[in-house]
């Protein structure tokens, strides 16, 4: 697979906007492990290889088991591997994401305020949101995973 263009150089001001909502979410008081487990997860449904490689490589620095990392797709069956709150955050994503086909609806909704306080839900919700944009810059314009720079 061939980069198509590297919009980071094409457009910067459009790239610092997105970081700039990163920074938001960094600092937003999520855990940046819950955070991280919702990008790959969001990454896991859109296919994105480049970014399934650069969250998976971030939660192993941050200590992340790899068994845990292998059962993200598979959550809802993983027991207790999953917090309460990490749970309730994948669902969250996953709904959101398929938007389309979900409509989000208020069952998903009510589970979600259950775990989260109103301002977290928002902020988990700018994450789900950011990393979906993300994975569409990174699959059109092909970005390469490091894992396949490095082979």
């Amino acid at each position: 697979m061939t980069r198509r263009l590297d919009y980071n150089q094409i457009a910067p001001a459009g790239a610092k906007a997105l970081g700039g909502v990163y920074g938001y979410i960094m600092q937003s008081g999520l855990s940046a492990v819950l955070v991280e487990l919702v990008y790959l997860r969001v990454s896991q449904i859109n296919n994105c290889a480049y970014c399934l490689d650069m969250h998976t490589r971030d939660l192993l620095k941050k200590g992340q088991q790899v068994e845990k990392l292998a059962l993200v797709q598979a959550w809802a069956e993983a027991g207790n591997l999953f917090d309460a709150r990490e749970r309730a955050a994948l669902a969250w994503a996953e709904t959101v994401t398929r938007v389309a086909e979900t409509g989000v609806p208020d069952e998903a909704y009510d589970a979600a305020r259950a775990v989260f306080e109103e301002r977290e839900l928002v902020d988990l919700t700018i994450a789900i949101s950011l990393m979906n944009s993300f994975n569409r810059m990174a699959i059109s314009f092909r970005n390469t995973p490091q894992a396949a720079i490095e082979e």
